[in-house]
């Protein structure tokens, strides 16, 4: 059985003197494929001091250093870049052809638009009568999701480096041998010793920890929005900046004037992308009341043209979800739909053909009250609800009744008319158009429930910097 030891401090990976140990298991097939060494509460401390003790080195770095760490990073993933794909796939499912090219071209993307926005950024600036100075704030806990591993690690890891901060990141367990690469990765660049470190283990037994401690000057958390609540209220206790990227129940207008033979789908594929496992997954689909009928019948023909099962094959679409846990609330969470919606496609326990691992049925429901839980509750699935609605005002009060607001979608010819709308929805960014927000560095964070703070680009850097006037 292949062991992991992502317990990497002040330069070099640890062993610990006192080893808890997790099992990692093939979501496509249930066996164990590797174990993870666990890192102690005592490494975590270590790991915490060694950032605090580099922060001033970090500081120091010039721009132009900076730069040349984030591009030996970029360079480090790049020639890595199957091997990456391939954990993506073993740890999560992913299908290969999205690991190899989705699941690593954003977090290419982020190291490339990071390096350009230090081509350009003002940390010092003259005003009228006094100067501001932007400073990094400090050392950096970064807590990240299994869901996206390359796509929210780099992003992270790139706007602190960038800022001048020393870190200490937590990935997810579940992605324990693909955040073995990235440390392999940025061991190898020049960024000082104790500028990086990485702890890995149970949420519940580091995150805690990390959240009170002293010693961090910031938290920028991705995961669930009960967690993040958490992480917030133990944070308050030292008073450090908390950066939230949470839940969503992300909203997609359809408009009357598109083909809807070719919205439709694509709608689908965009909620289902990454077998649903995304925060900002158009979860809601609503379209004009007088084309349900017709938006059912292409629902229905485009979910059958859908392959679910072996992630390594090229032609899959779907693979499993992540664990026993999230299947079995996804069930549910089905169960609970058919007990009060219609049901168009899919519907309870795994595919046909398919007897081991957590697939999922991809499933719609249709004409769902905006009420109902399916319309409420972040699934995290291939569960999609379409909801219908009599006029556009209608369709903005139903998008915008919701505790969420991280993303949104809308499909119209009119883009005047989808740029009035964008406007009115209460989401930290809005897609017109098109299938994502693709490699631009536009800012990404939640409104409501969903988070505060923002990632990409410039948005992202400034999470990472204090903000100085010399008067």
């Amino acid at each position: 059985m292949t062991k992991v030891n992502n317990t990497y401090i002040n330069g070099n990976f640890q062993k610990s003197d006192y080893i808890s140990y997790l099992d990692l298991i093939n979501p496509s097939n249930e066996k164990i494929y590797g174990v993870l060494e666990c890192t102690s509460v005592n490494d975590l401390e270590k790991a915490i001091h060694a950032a605090f003790i580099a922060q001033n080195a970090c500081m120091s770095l010039s721009i132009s250093e900076r730069k040349h760490i984030l591009s030996q990073i970029l360079t480090g993933i790049i020639e890595r870049r199957d091997e990456i794909a391939s954990m993506i796939t073993l740890e999560m499912g992913a299908p290969i052809n999205l690991s190899k090219n989705a699941h690593i071209q954003m977090g290419i993307d982020h190291l490339e638009n990071t390096i350009h926005v230090l081509d350009e950024y003002k940390f010092e600036s003259n005003e009228n009568g006094y100067k501001i100075i932007k400073m990094p704030i400090g050392v950096a806990a970064l807590i990240t999701p299994w869901n996206w591993p390359l796509n929210q690690t780099l992003t992270k890891i790139a706007s602190a480096i960038a800022a001048g901060c020393a870190i200490v990141i937590k990935p997810s367990e579940y992605c324990a041998f693909s955040s073995k690469i990235i440390a392999e990765v940025i061991d190898a660049s020049d960024l000082p010793p104790g500028g990086f470190n990485m702890v890995n283990g149970l949420g519940a037994d580091l995150g805690p920890v990390i959240s009170q401690h002293n010693l961090v000057d910031m938290i920028s958390f991705t995961g669930s929005t009960e967690v993040g609540i958490g992480i917030q209220e133990l944070a308050a206790k030292t008073v450090k900046r908390v950066s939230l990227e949470l839940g969503g129940k992300s909203v997609h207008i359809v408009c009357d004037d598109v083909n809807f033979s070719e919205a439709i789908p694509t709608a689908i594929n965009q909620c289902f992308i990454n077998s649903g496992q995304s925060c900002s997954a158009p979860t809601r689909l609503l379209v004009p009341e007088h084309k349900m009928e017709e938006v059912k019948s292409i629902a229905t023909n485009h979910i059958n043209t859908l392959i679910t099962g072996d992630p390594l094959s090229e032609n899959t679409h779907l693979g499993p979800v992540v664990n026993n846990k999230q299947y079995m609330s996804i069930q549910q969470h089905i169960k609970n739909g058919m007990e009060s919606c219609e049901l168009i496609s899919g519907g309870l326990g795994r595919p046909d053909n398919i007897d081991k691992g957590f697939f999922i049925k991809p499933t719609v429901f249709s004409n769902v009250p905006n009420n109902n839980a399916l319309a409420t509750e972040e699934i995290f699935g291939p569960v999609l609800s379409i909801i219908s609605y009599g006029d556009l005002d209608e369709a903005i009060a139903i998008a915008n009744d919701s505790k969420y607001g991280l993303s949104s979608y809308i499909s119209s010819k009119d883009t005047e008319i989808a740029y009035k709308l964008a406007q009115q929805i209460k989401a930290g960014q809005t897609i017109i158009n098109k299938v994502s927000r693709g490699s631009v560095p536009a800012p990404f964070g939640g409104f409501k429930m969903s988070g505060n703070g923002r990632e990409h680009g410039k948005f992202g850097l400034e999470e990472y910097l204090e903000v100085k006037a010399i008067i």
